[in-house]
């Protein structure tokens, strides 16, 4: 598999508005057993000095119900079931190259979003060469893309096209996402890295992240309503990533979407 090997990095811990609450260098090392069926996932982390302060062995299946791999790499796992009073989250995985990056979204036993973690990683021997942090600008413009989506139950996946079209006008961003029989638009309030959508059914939160990251997320999430956990990674000035975990009006996981989309104008 793609993710197999020994990984550096970083992970960043982050306020619920982006801000940067401690960076903690690591060590990630992703094993395959029973015939890569299972990953088995040791993680290191060290202090300033160099020297290891903690040290936690992971697994996870393939086979997981709450995890899914697309044929690139990239996966998500995280809760199958959001219920009120419960803690709920979801991690979020891109792989291009040599490079990964991963963002895990946390929710507290009140709905609210509670914590962010960025977790950039490069493979060991090979350089970082990390992105610049993601701006307004470098969204701006007319995104062509194709979209896969898995589902839980493993049914055969659907591909399909998408177009996204982000203008900026003052201090709002508009944006219109068209996919098959569908066209969806929206407006939020651009607030220096932050971007809050506040006029739909409840308030949607983007986070423009270092390294060409980001983050979507409703702040609270809605009871009774679908809603999604989104990140997205801007590899190349005009290739970004997208993946989006659904869930639905019951608060369950419904299914996860790749989206890889080039900037056309």
């Amino acid at each position: 598999m793609l993710n197999l090997g020994i990984w550096e990095g970083s992970f960043t811990r982050l306020q619920v508005d982006g801000v940067v609450r401690e960076d903690v260098r690591s060590t990630v090392t992703l094993t395959g057993i029973d015939n890569n069926q299972t990953m088995r996932q040791t993680i290191e982390y060290f202090n300033e000095d160099g020297t290891r302060s903690q040290n936690k062995i992971l697994e996870y299946s393939s086979l997981n119900r709450s995890t899914l791999f697309f044929e690139d790499g990239a996966f998500s796992q995280g809760s199958l079931q959001f219920a009120p009073f419960s803690e709920f989250g979801a991690e979020l995985g891109f792989i291009t190259g040599d490079r990964r990056l991963r963002l895990v979204q946390l929710f507290d036993k009140n709905s609210q979003l509670s914590s962010l973690t960025l977790i950039r990683e490069h493979r060991q021997g090979t350089s970082p060469n990390s992105r610049p942090p993601l701006t307004v600008a470098a969204l701006l413009g007319t995104w062509e893309g194709e979209a896969v989506t898995l589902y839980p139950d493993w049914r055969t996946p659907d591909r399909y096209s998408t177009r996204l079209s982000i203008r900026q006008e003052g201090d709002r961003l508009h944006q219109t996402l068209a996919m098959p029989a569908m066209e969806i638009a929206s407006s939020a309030a651009i607030d220096g890295s932050r971007l809050l959508f506040d006029q739909g059914a409840y308030p949607i939160q983007v986070l423009l992240l270092p390294d060409g990251a980001s983050s979507n997320t409703p702040l609270t999430i809605p009871r009774g309503t679908p809603f999604l956990l989104e990140a997205g990674w801007l590899v190349e000035p005009d290739l970004r990533y997208r993946m989006i975990r659904s869930y639905d009006a019951q608060g369950g996981w419904s299914s996860l979407t790749l989206v890889t989309e080039r900037r056309v104008n």
